[in-house]
């Protein structure tokens, strides 16, 4: 298992970030660069860019925010790992961080969503591993045939 150093996601990290979100296929890597604006406006206290960073580089990435309309509801809505680190830790490592964050400011529930395909089978049985209970399912969410998958853990 390699040495993780889990911080907060820099400017500098925007390019291999863009090479982990185009590796993972999750979307078009374009979008980060307006996805991180307000982040790198100040606004760290409502939207959370961490990375888990090997040998100085990032090897993974999340992106959690709060739920608008709710009391201490957060969502994650990115989470990506180098595909040649899967299985080494990265991952859990970037959850576990997030969610001890989230517990120390009183966050009530972490939701996590993902997709209902086969493709994203290991992602889902991931969020099972970490103690995340299925909540609920969305179908035909993303688009005819992909469901959401929405992933629910107590923080409290």
């Amino acid at each position: 298992m390699p040495h993780i150093v889990i911080r907060p996601l820099a400017r500098g990290d925007l390019a291999h970030v863009s090479c982990l979100v185009d590796a993972n296929a999750m979307f078009p890597s374009e979008m980060l660069e307006g996805m991180t604006a307000a982040y790198f406006a100040g606004d760290g206290e409502t939207q959370r860019w961490i990375v888990a960073a090997c040998d100085g580089v990032a090897q993974g990435v999340a992106f959690t925010v709060p739920e608008p309309l709710t009391e201490g509801t957060w969502n994650t809505l990115l989470i990506c790992v180098d595909p040649g680190a899967h299985g080494q830790g990265i991952g859990t490592a970037l959850m576990r961080h997030i969610e001890g964050e989230l517990r120390r400011q009183g966050a009530r529930v972490l939701l996590v969503e993902t997709s209902g395909t086969p493709e994203f089978r290991r992602t889902r049985r991931f969020y099972d591993m970490l103690g995340y209970e299925r909540e609920a399912r969305i179908r035909d969410y993303y688009t005819t045939g992909d469901d959401k998958v929405i992933f629910r853990k107590a923080l409290i």
